[in-house]
């Protein structure tokens, strides 16, 4: 992020005077319709017209009413839909010069000068092209005279931005791209039901998913079910493999799993080129080990189905970027494809990612298989390293007499279970000895200490709540006993997975150190928690979850109210004085305000708020949406607000509220818990592995520095590890949030796309960013 050269920009004039129009290309993929949403009613917020592209290239060729004038009103409902509602084509046309000068010269008489694309990256080369060639269709349509000199002129310079839309994931520089977060959810939800019946056969089941180029959606399901073996083109198995693969599901089979999965990619491969079928893998199977073996193949379900809270807000921050970076952007300026890196979003050149996309390809064209992984990008490794280590289900013979305990505090929320599954694992692999304790600081105070091995943890990473039992005390009161297990148990290590109270207990148990020491040892916190309100960390454990339950409800509640008209829902979200959970769902689900403790709201905001709703119920739209967490204000309660709202829409709109309640804490885990859990749990272990041999002096343990305490979290783009007391500055103990939040900062997209009249702060954007390092000195 930079400081813009321009910080008197005023937002709402950027736009003055220019056309932006937007169009999908490609295969469909879930969230698209957030993207044209955002980018359509912030083009319209800077002042500038939109025009949809309808079918794709296609419809920029054959022009007429395929470009037609968008209106704020014209998106309003397409948020929760799949696919594309401005419809996508392949287009022939496209490829030849002659239909690139039709659709130049449609875009000329239309005055349109910003083509927003999303798409994949076929479709996003093809753009690049035609911003390239551009002024010679112009010359060429001054000759034939189809249009005039001072139309040439106006138009002379077309700038390109790219979203990309694929569920494969398969587009270099960007960590997601949108419709990927859909997919795995289509995935998990069929692994999940497939796994019970698997069970109750003592069967093995084969899995195909898409992925002709693109391991991702293969490698991040396996890690998410927990997958015996995983097949992608990127990396394939080594020549003996099938032997291998045969001697694993019989171990797993032995040591007493009812099932085996096996994941496959559609572009699976062997080490020579060949293609690796999922009938071939189940011929294997059945002849060698004599399983019954059965193969499900998903196809297009994975891009069907509502999008979720992941790609809605993906979508809508990527539109708002797109229309800023088209309106910022000079003749000099490369086209750029915006995309998300971490939390941030970041602009990238799009023939860089384009040609690193092309690396990969060629990498596992010549054999060059590790590098064709590390071109992938960071986050498709770490998700390979970490699959590869789970992978191995023999513990070393040599154990290393280290006993690391483990356990969950505060509030279950999804994917719990998830890390509490990985950091076992991992622990027996490092050859740990590994102990659960089960209901929080009290257990850990009252002996309930027990040895967990490799299978007790099976098939933990789908099931919702917390598998240990967990409670909300604190160690502060037991301090003493807590000690005495300690040595006890021989605990010499601890990792404590959990929300708030895991990170103010561990804070105690820091502090208590002077007075105890068996407390001096290496611990690890691990932010768990729907809230997602725990220092040192911008996301936590089952905050996705909990978002989607939440954004999956607004949506049926606001198509109670399709046939209706004029009803205004009113939904109190959980998330403690953390307005996470309300903001995000207020994004996701297109909300028309989210009051949290965060941001101060008085009367005067209130009446703004009502004053707004009965404007847009003369609209087309007779729907409002208003989300309030549940101690935004101890005297603007919801019942306050219900009221206020139901008093002052008397004869234009009637009021509902819900309050959601425990249903947000509840469920099995989304993908992105599980991917996430399953990475900090692995994570978490191995640093205290060297943490451990740090720490190691004269035949004992003894750990009293900061740093030998320490919370994991996310970090903007990278999971680091942050001393608890020096989060502690970072922290309001009081209210139970950390001082700086990162989502406060896009608060101010979900006013805009609600049609609030307020200012965007320009002065930090996304500066253009480079894919392909320059060649440093090794």
């Amino acid at each position: 992020m930079a400081k813009d050269l321009h910080p008197t920009t005023d937002p709402t004039k950027m736009g003055l005077g220019r056309s932006i129009a937007v169009l999908t290309s490609g295969g469909d993929a879930q969230g698209m319709n957030a993207a044209v949403r955002a980018t359509v009613r912030v083009g319209l917020y800077t002042g500038a017209k939109v025009y949809f592209v309808h079918e794709g290239y296609q419809g920029l060729v054959d022009g007429g009413d395929n470009i037609r004038l968008a209106t704020w009103e014209s998106v309003s409902m397409m948020l929760q839909l799949g696919g594309t509602v401005i419809g996508s084509a392949r287009c022939k046309d496209f490829r030849s010069r002659e239909g690139r000068t039709k659709a130049a010269c449609n875009l000329v008489k239309l005055g349109i000068t910003n083509l927003c694309v999303i798409g994949g990256d076929g479709s996003l080369t093809g753009a690049n092209d035609f911003r390239t060639e551009w002024s010679g269709l112009l010359s060429d349509l001054v000759q034939d005279g189809k249009i005039t000199d001072t139309e040439a002129k106006t138009s002379s310079h077309l700038n390109i931005v790219g979203m990309v839309g694929s569920i494969d994931n398969d587009f270099c520089g960007t960590d997601m791209t949108i419709g990927t977060d859909s997919a795995l959810h289509r995935i998990i939800e069929v692994v999940d039901a497939i796994t019970t019946t698997a069970q109750s056969h003592q069967r093995t089941f084969i899995l195909e998913v898409m992925g002709r180029h693109c391991g991702y959606l293969a490698l991040v399901t396996a890690l998410s079910c927990g997958a015996d073996w995983v097949f992608i083109p990127e990396m394939p198995p080594d020549d003996d493999w099938e032997n291998h693969l045969c001697r694993r599901l019989a171990d797993q089979r032995a040591r007493g799993s009812r099932l085996n999965v096996i994941i496959v990619a559609e572009g699976a491969m062997c080490r020579d080129g060949k293609p690796i079928t999922s009938d071939q893998i189940k011929k294997l199977v059945t002849d060698r080990l004599g399983f019954d073996t059965r193969i499900t193949v998903l196809g297009h379900v994975q891009r069907g189905g509502t999008p979720s809270a992941f790609d809605r807000i993906l979508g809508s921050r990527m539109g708002v970027e797109a229309v800023m970076a088209l309106l910022e952007a000079t003749p000099d300026t490369p086209a750029c494809v915006v995309s998300l890196s971490g939390n941030q979003a970041v602009r990238l050149p799009l023939m860089e990612c384009v040609q690193v996309t092309k690396d990969v390809t060629n990498a596992m064209a010549e054999g060059r298989f590790e590098d064709a992984i590390k071109l992938r990008g960071k986050s498709f490794e770490n998700n390979w390293n970490i699959y590869k280590l789970l992978a191995h289900i023999n513990p070393p013979d040599v154990k290393s007499n280290i006993n690391v305990a483990i356990m969950n505090i505060g509030a279950p929320c999804a994917g719990m279970n998830a890390a509490v599954r990985s950091a076992v694992r991992i622990g027996l692999i490092e050859g740990h000895n590994m102990l659960a304790v089960h209901d929080g600081f009290d257990g850990l105070a009252h002996g309930q200490i027990e040895p967990i091995t490799w299978t007790s943890v099976t098939g933990w990473t789908g099931k919702g709540g917390s598998m240990l039992g967990t409670k909300r005390t604190l160690p502060g009161k037991v301090l003493e006993e807590i000690s005495l297990n300690i040595a006890k148990f021989n605990i010499h290590a601890l990792v404590i997975i959990g929300g708030f109270e895991a990170y103010v207990g561990g804070l105690e148990l820091v502090q208590a150190r002077e007075k105890y020491e068996e407390l001096c040892i290496p611990m690890v916190v691990i932010p768990a928690t729907v809230s997602n309100n725990v220092p040192g960390s911008d996301f936590s454990i089952g905050a996705d979850t909990a978002l989607n339950t939440i954004t999956a409800t607004c949506d049926r509640i606001k198509q109670s109210a399709a046939g209706t008209k004029r009803r205004v829902f009113i939904v109190e979200t959980m998330g403690g004085y953390c307005g996470y959970l309300a903001t995000m769902a207020g994004l996701a689900a297109g909300a028309d305000a989210a009051y949290i403790y965060e941001e101060k709201f008085s009367i005067k905001d209130l009446e703004v708020n009502v004053e707004h709703l009965l404007n847009k119920m003369k609209t087309t739209v007779k729907r409002g949406l208003i989300l309030r967490n549940e101690n935004s204000n101890a005297n603007y309660t919801t019942d306050f607000i219900f009221n206020l709202y139901s008093e002052e829409g008397k004869g234009v709109f009637d009021c509902r509220k819900n309050v959601l309640g425990h249903m947000q804490q509840g469920g099995t885990p989304t993908p992105f818990d599980r991917n996430f859990g399953t990475k900090m749990g692995a994570k978490s272990v191995l640093w205290l592995s060297e943490k451990l041999k740090e720490c190691y002096r004269h035949g004992r343990i003894f750990a009293n520095t900061p740093d030998s305490a320490c919370v994991l979290g996310m970090r903007k783009r990278a999971l680091t590890f942050q001393p608890l007391s020096e989060l502690k500055e970072d922290t309001d103990l009081e209210h139970r949030i950390p001082k700086t939040q990162w989502w406060l900062k896009i608060r101010p997209i979900m006013k805009i796309l609600a049609k609030y009249d307020i200012k965007l702060d320009t002065s930090e954007h996304a500066d253009m960013e480079h894919v392909i390092k320059s060649p440093r000195g090794k």
